[in-house]
């Protein structure tokens, strides 16, 4: 559904959008109903215009009571204004009640989604009830008069966690990041704007080049021993297998069943299996050390 310029965002003089919304008329029952039908039924884009147009002034009443979160007013009634397309869009005539009645849940719905998203950096709340415990705390906090106290007490905590079924802990939580602004972490830790925040955030993690360089080596040894193998017979290299490269390693008594020989004997492939492996790759080593330096130094003579 297209918007017109009265369902824009209001612009920089909120007095003079506040006059103009006040030109359109509220609608009598009969006039909405029949304005719903013909849009839902016949996609009548005039009276879905007319329909949002009636409602505006109520955007503005809902968005006012949001005023408290240090968010422009003229953007609050902006989102508001699409929320009440949203529920022109989906408004039902035949259901009995009045689009207003109906349009309210979509407008706070709208309203308290952008101040969640813009409030702060941060993201406040994810779940009902934290969106719930957002919007009630500085309420509740105020019939306490406990708007300016820092941390709350722990009956009013209590209390507050008691009305809105919260955990206690989210109701201090929540408290804290209301009370406190969000700070960057390239702000200047001293007036002469040496040295940020950030620089004394320790990363225990390892750096980039750490982790690139773990990785090589563990897929050169991966080749390396996958070249051994293939230097093994077929039964050194499973018992091989089964007993050293694997994490749970099969019994010398599994083996020898297997293979219908003794246990001693399958120990013995087992050592002599590994001394060539290791024999194996000690030689895949010394041929790449070799070739690096055969490179070396024909990249000095040139």
């Amino acid at each position: 559904m297209a918007s017109n310029a009265s369902t824009m965002a209001p612009d920089a003089s909120l007095t003079r959008y506040m006059q103009e919304i006040r030109k359109y008329p509220m609608l009598a029952h009969e006039q909405e109903e029949r304005l719903a039908r013909a849009w839902r039924d016949n996609g009548d884009q005039k009276a879905a215009h007319t329909l949002v147009n009636a409602h505006l002034r109520l955007v503005a009443k809902i968005a006012m009571g949001y005023r408290g979160y240090g968010l422009p007013v003229g953007e609050l009634i902006s989102e508001g204004n699409v929320g009440m397309m949203q529920a022109v869009k989906r408004f039902d005539p035949d259901r009995g009640f009045r689009l207003s009645t109906y349009a309210m849940w979509w407008i706070r719905a709208a309203i308290q989604e952008y101040i969640l998203h813009s409030w702060s950096l941060v993201k406040m709340g994810t779940t009902a009830a934290q969106k719930k415990l957002f919007f009630n705390l500085r309420r509740l906090k105020g019939q306490m008069q406990a708007i300016d106290d820092g941390d709350l007490k722990p009956e009013q905590v209590a209390k507050i966690a008691h009305l809105l079924d919260v955990p206690e802990q989210d109701v201090v939580n929540m408290n804290r990041r209301l009370s406190s602004a969000d700070s960057s972490l390239n702000a200047p830790i001293k007036m002469d704007g040496e040295g940020e925040w950030q620089d004394w955030l320790v990363d225990d993690s390892e750096s980039q080049e750490t982790e690139l360089a773990n990785r090589e080596e563990l897929t050169g040894r991966k080749a390396l021993l996958a070249t051994a193998l293939k230097t093994l017979s077929d039964r050194e290299r499973h018992i091989l297998i089964e007993r050293r490269l694997k994490d749970n390693p099969s019994t010398l008594e599994d083996l020898s069943q297997q293979y219908n020989i003794s246990r001693e004997r399958v120990r013995q492939i087992e050592v002599r299996g590994f001394e060539k492996l290791q024999k194996s790759m000690k030689a895949q080593v010394a041929e790449q050390r070799q070739a690096v330096q055969q490179m070396q130094s024909r990249m000095a003579l040139a």
